[in-house]
């Protein structure tokens, strides 16, 4: 790759992360805490924002680079304290391109009813059909040991718990990112509404998940709700419209 290729990689790469960060906290998944995470290609580093940057307004050329020793090589300000918490993930799983760490309300419920486990009730969520673990670490993931067990909870999986905390899903790009945290927001309001009624939870069976793989058309179901959420995303004024690709 070029360097006036891997300038214009990086530019959609920012403009991607700031994109779906402004989109998150529009849709109530992140607020004034958490954040994306996206490498660059070469094996450069990675994108991530400054810690104090509000999440609303987020803009590309705000975001740091930073190597995966945790050195900032572009960018002012200083990365967020959960940094080791996107460094550990992406040192463990070189099969995971971008990561969020979130602090769904839903996600965190989930850690804290006893004797009930978070189950697959929505077709898109067999994303998660490997598994959906819990960590029990409680606290604020700002130290390499802390973020290092996080990714050995997460193990080979797409998305973790974090008892009393919030939730870290990892994915293949930022739009699979996106779509993924709309997806697993709204499996874990699903299941809430089942319990809320009073009924018994009847989640996908296996066969049903393999019924639903047959069909899985992941790619063109994240080009399809990206495209969607950044274009309204537009027309509410959330992002600018000289960042989306035509």
């Amino acid at each position: 790759m070029t360097q006036a290729s891997m300038h214009d990689v990086k530019i959609r790469l920012a403009r991607e992360v700031a994109a779906a960060t402004r989109i998150l906290v529009a849709e109530k998944i992140l607020d004034y805490s958490g954040h994306v995470t996206t490498r660059l290609p070469g094996g450069v580093g990675f994108l991530i924002q400054t810690g104090l940057d509000s999440r609303a307004e987020l803009k590309p050329e705000r975001l740091l680079v930073v190597d995966y020793n945790g050195k900032v090589l572009e960018g002012a300000g200083n990365p967020p304290a959960e940094l080791a918490l996107h460094l550990e993930i992406l040192k463990a799983r070189p099969d995971v391109e971008s990561v969020l760490h979130c602090h769904m309300d839903l996600a965190i419920a989930f850690t804290m009813m006893k004797g009930v486990k978070l189950q697959l009730m929505r077709a898109r969520a067999v994303r998660w059909e490997s598994g959906i673990p819990t960590h029990p670490d409680p606290s604020h993931i700002k130290l390499t040991e802390q973020a290092a067990a996080l990714a050995n909870t997460l193990g080979p999986h797409h998305a973790v718990l974090m008892r009393a905390h919030g939730l870290t899903l990892v994915a293949e790009s930022v739009p699979a990112l996106l779509v993924d945290a709309v997806h697993f927001q709204e499996n874990a309001l699903a299941m809430m509404q089942v319990l809320q009624s009073g009924a018994e939870v009847e989640a996908l069976t296996e066969a049903e998940l393999v019924q639903i793989n047959k069909h899985e058309m992941r790619e063109f179901h994240i080009g399809k709700l990206w495209n969607y959420y950044v274009r309204k995303a537009v027309s509410d004024g959330v992002v600018p419209s000289d960042w989306i690709a035509t």
